[in-house]
């Protein structure tokens, strides 16, 4: 492991990934929004599959594109610790007052993450094991294999996020994989698309949904939307035949499919709210308390009709997720979201913020915002 720093290096943004970035963290508000009309709505049910079916998917392995195989750095290890693990630990304490608050209970355990807050661990322990499967010949197929193989182990559990984990590493491996070997750029995959792609990249997004609604009981029946997590052992989906490793195979290539069919649907260029797509931690990290109100006093059941209803919320996704990351909200949260740590290291620099740090961040297009999903 090397003590060097690495130094600076001025490069322009692409925004097609910021402009993925705050798509995507649009999807996940969504999904969270919309949970609680699931179980009056076959309509809403169908759209929650859709997008459960490769948001977080989609998250990892644009985590993954962004991260380094190389040997780790001094100032990679203390981002691990800054960028995510210490903001961890403020929302799960933030979660657990919550809590405590609205229910009278608490249980205050680091090793089981509160809700979303699964990703921030899934996310440190990534980058902590890229380096090793950057070592060896066919990493993404190792990755596969892991993900695959951790299905048929029960005592892998949610412990650390450790099944999420490895359930995701195919995806966020995939995304250093793209990267490292300079896939997107030696395809041309950030030109103009031509307006038939385009065309049958939304037909593959509604088909998917049509084929969710048509089929929702079955999906249901079968806990698909459970398998879509990458939580829970395939004895506990009550699939404990040899061949379940089979059903996580399906998903990950559904879940690569409908992917790529969204990213295609992404703008290339500059848009309004491509900045917005460098502070999707925010959005990720403050959501939760703007709808758990909503969630917790059951004003989300029963609402009729579903038609209205539906639009509304997808909406209130968007309006939610540009408010989060609004400049008045990151000044305000960040000490909580980005916390600056120059006590907990000897080199003070490590833990002073990036806005001390040699990078900044409209000049780092190889890193994304501190710990963005």
């Amino acid at each position: 492991m090397t003590d060097a720093t690495t130094s600076p290096r001025t490069t322009t943004r692409t925004p097609f990934w910021d402009n993925a970035r705050f798509a995507a963290i649009v999807l996940v508000v969504f999904g969270h929004a919309i949970q609680r009309l699931t179980y009056d709505s076959d309509a809403a049910q169908a759209l929650y599959l859709l997008v459960y079916a490769f948001h977080m998917p989609l998250f990892a392995l644009v985590s993954g594109y962004f991260s380094s195989g190389a040997e780790p750095t001094r100032r990679r290890m203390a981002r691990v610790v800054t960028d995510l693990i210490a903001p961890y630990l403020i929302f799960e304490t933030l979660w657990t007052i919550t809590q405590f608050l609205v229910t009278g209970r608490t249980n205050l355990d680091p090793a089981q993450p509160s809700w979303t807050l699964w990703f921030l661990l899934a996310l440190a322990l990534f980058r902590l094991v890229l380096p090793y499967l950057a070592l060896v010949r066919g990493p993404v197929l190792w990755a596969l294999a892991i993900s695959v193989i951790a299905g048929y182990l029960p005592s892998i559990d949610s412990t650390f996020s450790v099944s999420r984990l490895l359930g995701l590493l195919p995806f966020f491996t995939l995304g250093w994989w793209l990267r490292e070997h300079d896939v997107v750029a030696r395809l041309g995959l950030l030109e103009r698309r031509p307006v038939w792609l385009r065309a049958v990249a939304g037909a593959v997004l509604a088909g998917a949904g049509i084929l969710a609604y048509a089929f929702v009981d079955t999906w249901n029946e079968v806990r698909l939307g459970t398998w879509f997590f990458f939580v829970d052992a395939y004895v506990d989906l009550d699939a404990p035949q040899w061949w379940a490793g089979a059903v996580r195979l399906s998903i990950i290539a559904l879940a690569l499919v409908l992917m790529s069919a969204f990213l295609l649907l992404i703008p290339r260029r500059e848009t309004r709210w491509s900045v917005l797509g460098r502070y999707t931690m925010y959005v990720y990290l403050l959501h939760t308390f703007v709808l758990y109100p909503f969630r917790q006093s059951g004003v989300l059941r029963g609402l009729e009709p579903m038609w209205l209803w539906i639009p509304v919320v997808i909406v209130a996704s968007v309006l939610i997720a540009v408010a989060l990351s609004s400049r008045p909200v990151r000044r305000l949260t960040r000490p909580l979201v980005e916390p600056r740590m120059p006590w907990l290291f000897r080199d003070r620099e490590l833990g002073a913020g990036r806005a001390s740090a040699a990078s900044g961040t409209a000049t780092r297009q190889a890193q994304p915002p501190r710990g963005a999903p």
